[in-house]
């Protein structure tokens, strides 16, 4: 979006009636995000980017789920909301973000495990927003129309992985299943503010009804955790010693965490993609790791 577009909705619907500081922070597949400043205090503005509604963007669902998170304290404070055009204003979080050693400290594994335990108990929404790995991975291969081999994946790797993928989606649904909670699905240390006494997480548009474990592999995924860590944020979870299944469970789900988030790096990479710093390095680390567990099983 123009940066003229930008604040004229921003001079509507921010509140006050200062002048506008704004300063554009991110372009993403979804959203273009802005901090704008007014009567001295800040706020974070998201506009739905191009397209953005054939890559899955609900904002009437974000709406609904954000009700329930921020009286829980999970999310900043909604000042304004248009989901027919996509605008969503948030309250400026005060606070730090963590780092890639923080994230790995044993005490904030257990921050973690309790701020999942409490988005997992929010109430669900009417008619929620259900996506399994399974549709995530049909959504974002036709999305980045990969029929043909992913960037930077050889033809037989990039089959490989599908069937990986395919194998681990089958022996899911061979065992235990578990009631669907709303999960943020997008946990990393960017969408996470420490105000020293609690942990608020940021955007929301990928939240949805899932398995909870989920969550609990996308934040061991974007964090590089290796197993004992993973292990150590399932026990922490489930706040004692997790069942043979409960671990299979949460393997498998890591994998396929994973995988969507290979795929996601193609679509960014894609012609017509938006171009980010790291994203090839990170698609093949990616890549690699799934590879070399490509054949195993359980995860």
């Amino acid at each position: 979006m123009l940066l003229d577009e930008v604040e004229r909705l921003a001079a509507r619907y921010v509140p006050g009636s200062g002048s506008l500081d704004i300063v554009p922070l991110s372009k993403g597949l979804v959203n273009d995000t802005y901090r704008v400043s007014r009567d001295g205090n800040s706020y974070a503005l998201r506009v739905a980017a191009p397209n953005s509604s054939g890559l899955g963007l609900d904002r009437h669902w974000e709406a609904r789920v954000l009700e329930r998170a921020v009286p829980a304290g999970l999310a900043p404070a909604m000042e304004y909301c248009d989901p027919s055009h996509g605008i969503l204003i948030s309250r400026w979080s005060s606070g730090r973000s963590w780092n890639a050693q923080d994230a790995r400290r044993d005490s904030n594994v257990v921050r973690i495990a309790e701020l999942l335990r409490r988005i997992h108990a929010l109430s669900m929404p009417a008619t929620p927003r259900v996506m399994s790995p399974m549709m995530w991975i049909d959504f974002y291969t036709a999305a980045a129309k990969l029929g043909r081999p992913g960037e930077g994946l050889q033809a037989g790797n990039a089959a490989a992985l599908k069937s990986a993928a395919e194998r681990r989606v089958a022996e899911l649904a061979s065992g235990p299943q578990v009631p669907a909670v709303i999960c943020h699905s997008d946990l990393h240390i960017l969408n996470l503010i420490d105000s020293g006494q609690s942990l608020v997480l940021l955007d929301w548009e990928y939240a949805h009804a899932a398995d909870p474990f989920w969550d609990l592999a996308g934040w061991s995924g974007n964090n590089d955790y290796e197993d004992a860590l993973m292990e150590n944020l399932l026990v922490s979870y489930c706040a004692r010693p997790p069942t043979r299944d409960e671990r299979r469970r949460l393997r498998l789900l890591a994998w396929l965490y994973d995988y969507v988030c290979l795929l996601w790096c193609e679509l960014v990479a894609a012609p017509g993609g938006t171009a980010r710093d790291g994203v090839a390095a990170r698609a093949g680390h990616l890549a690699g790791r799934l590879l070399a567990t490509a054949s195993s099983r359980g995860g």
